[in-house]
């Protein structure tokens, strides 16, 4: 093996700015798809768990398609072929006049993909834990929607805080797929610097440690979450 090293490449300008520039486009992208997968994953989890059987074949069909299908071709369909069969001048705006098309149209495919699959921790959570409670808040003279607005949803959104710490896991590495449209983020960066040095393995050795860390906060984050509102009490309440 051949390959000389020069670890001073992740120190040397402007590389080092490429480098930042791309973990903090990643944790941006990261947290507000996650945001976006978290406010949708909660609308479509409870419409799933509604009584109403239009509102809960509308969120059936809404997890089955985005999770069936592969986010990277769900980012394809957003960024080069909604532009082309929306009107004219959607299009033109969607191509030409909004703001950073790339990553708003990364932050919505990977939040859309990723809130199908928040909504089905979020049905089961209520499943499994809210529900069971409903017979006994409605005893206790609330209405049926107060019973379920006031018990079933917030216990049900408790006992998933460490389940959906997965969900956050595979958000974060959703990102990497952005640079597919152009989008610099970390894994961007780092083959942009390996194109320019040949230095590869310090670049993705780089790259591995932004995400690793990034993943090791969320996690913790997560956890700590979880044991403040009491979530792994509740999971071990209905076991």
């Amino acid at each position: 093996m051949n390959y000389r090293w020069d670890w001073s490449v992740l120190i040397r300008e402007p590389f080092v700015d490429w480098l930042w520039s791309g973990l903090l486009l990643t944790l941006a992208i990261s947290i507000v798809s996650w945001a976006v997968a978290l406010a949708i994953g909660i609308v479509v989890g409870v419409a799933r768990s509604s009584p109403s059987r239009v509102a809960r074949l509308l969120a059936g069909i809404y997890i089955d398609v985005f999770r069936s299908v592969p986010p990277l071709v769900q980012l394809f369909l957003w960024y080069f072929v909604l532009p082309e069969i929306v009107p004219d001048v959607v299009g033109l705006w969607l191509k030409r006049d909004l703001p950073y098309p790339e990553i708003v149209t990364a932050v919505i495919a990977i939040g859309l993909f990723a809130g199908s699959r928040v909504a089905e921790q979020v049905r089961a959570g209520i499943e499994a834990v809210g529900a069971p409670l409903l017979p006994a808040a409605l005893a206790t003279g609330l209405r049926p929607m107060q019973a379920f607005r006031l018990i079933a949803l917030p216990l049900g959104l408790r006992a998933i805080v460490g389940p959906l710490t997965s969900e956050f896991l595979i958000t974060i590495k959703l990102s990497s797929l952005s640079l597919t449209i152009g989008v610099l983020e970390l894994t961007a960066q780092s083959r942009h610097v390996e194109n320019y040095t040949f230095q590869g393995f310090e670049a993705f050795t780089f790259a591995t440690i932004g995400y690793l860390v990034i993943g090791l906060c969320a996690t913790g984050l997560m956890r700590l979450i979880d044991s403040r509102i009491g979530g792994a009490a509740l999971r071990k309440a209905t076991t």
